[in-house]
C-alpha cells in the first residue's frame, strides 16, 4: 500500500468577500491550487474573521456558513458553501499542539468568508470536510508560527491546511483610484514579506519591526493566517513559493504563497480586485 502523501499548504490572500463571485487572475490562482493537490482527508483553515481570545477549533458535523459582512449585494449573502465538518480531527489537533490547550466548538462558530470565499473555487463540490482553527488574539506572532510548525504532521495524514488573509490589510487608508495599485509602503512591506516567506520563513515574524508594519498591518487578524504557513514551511526546511501576486485599492495585497504545491500561476482573465461594499465604509464591513 503507498503511502499518503504529504499534502501541501496555502495562504490565500483573500480580499474582498466578492472574490466569491467573481472569476479574476487571483479566483483563477486559488482554483488551480485546489485541482493541483491530492485529495485531502479534510481542510484545516485559519481564517483572519476568528479572531477571538482563545485557540478553538470548530467541532460540529455541519458547521454553518456565516455571513459575516455588511454592505454587499444580496447575491453574496446567498452564497452557501455546505462541507461537512470532521470532528474527530479535534483531538488530532489538540495532541499536536500539547502544551497548548485547543478547546472545541460546537456549536459557536462555523465557515466564514475567510475560508468559504477562497474555498468556493479552491473546492467548489464543498464535499471535503472543513475545519477551522481560531487565532488566539492574545499571542505574539512567534507564538503562532511556532503553532503552525506544530501542525506539520497533520499534512502525513491527508490534512490540508489553509491560511487565509490578507499580507497587507488597511481598510482606512483604502484609494478607490488604485483597484489593482499600491502605495509605496504597500510595495515595501509586501515585497519584503516576500522575501522572507519564499528564502528565511522562519523569520517573519521579524516583520513586526519593519519600518511599515504599523501601515500595512494597524490590526494583526488578516496577518497572522500567514505565520502558520510560515511555521509549516519552517517546520519543513523548505521555503513557500508565491502563487499569485498583485494589490488592491492601494492599501491590500492580494499575495498568495504555497507549500510543496505544483500549480501554475493563475491569470484568469487578466481582471484584479472584486469590487468591496458599496455604501459602507470599509472598515465597518468585516472585509
Amino acid at each position: 500500500m503507498s503511502a499518503t502523501p504529504i499534502m501541501p499548504a496555502a495562504f490565500l490572500g483573500h480580499g474582498s468577500p466578492m472574490n466569491a463571485l467573481e472569476h479574476n487572475r487571483f479566483t483563477a490562482a486559488w482554483r488551480e491550487f485546489g485541482d493541483s493537490v491530492p485529495r485531502p482527508r479534510a481542510i484545516l483553515a485559519v481564517s483572519a474573521h476568528w479572531y477571538v481570545n482563545t485557540t478553538a477549533v470548530t467541532a460540529m458535523a455541519r458547521p454553518r456558513t456565516i455571513h459575516d459582512f455588511y454592505g454587499f449585494p444580496q447575491a453574496l449573502f446567498d452564497v452557501q458553501y455546505p462541507a461537512p465538518g470532521l470532528p474527530d480531527l479535534v483531538g488530532e489537533i489538540a495532541e499536536e499542539v500539547k502544551p497548548d490547550h485547543v478547546g472545541a466548538d460546537v456549536d459557536g462558530w462555523g465557515i466564514d468568508h475567510g475560508t468559504w470565499s477562497v474555498l468556493v473555487h479552491a473546492f467548489p463540490q464543498a464535499d471535503i470536510p472543513v475545519v477551522q482553527l481560531s487565532i488566539d488574539a492574545r499571542r505574539p506572532p512567534e507564538w503562532h508560527l511556532a503553532l503552525g510548525a506544530k501542525l506539520a504532521r497533520l499534512r502525513e495524514r491527508g490534512v490540508l491546511v489553509v491560511g487565509s488573509g490578507n499580507v497587507v490589510h488597511n481598510l482606512r487608508a483604502i484609494d478607490w483610484k488604485q483597484r489593482d495599485g499600491a502605495f509605496e509602503w504597500n510595495r515595501r512591506f509586501n515585497e519584503d514579506a516576500r522575501t522572507l516567506m519564499c528564502e528565511r520563513p522562519h523569520d517573519v515574524p521579524a516583520l513586526a519591526s519593519h519600518q511599515d508594519f504599523h501601515l500595512a498591518v494597524p490590526t494583526p487578524d488578516h496577518f497572522l493566517p500567514l505565520l502558520y504557513i510560515a511555521g509549516l514551511a519552517a517546520a519543513s526546511g523548505r521555503p513557500a513559493g508565491v502563487l499569485v501576486d498583485g494589490y488592491a485599492y492601494g492599501s491590500l495585497s492580494m499575495t498568495s504563497y504555497t507549500l510543496d504545491a505544483r500549480c501554475p500561476q493563475g491569470d484568469g482573465d487578466g481582471r484584479g480586485a472584486a469590487p468591496l461594499a458599496t455604501g459602507v465604509p470599509p472598515e465597518q464591513a468585516n472585509v
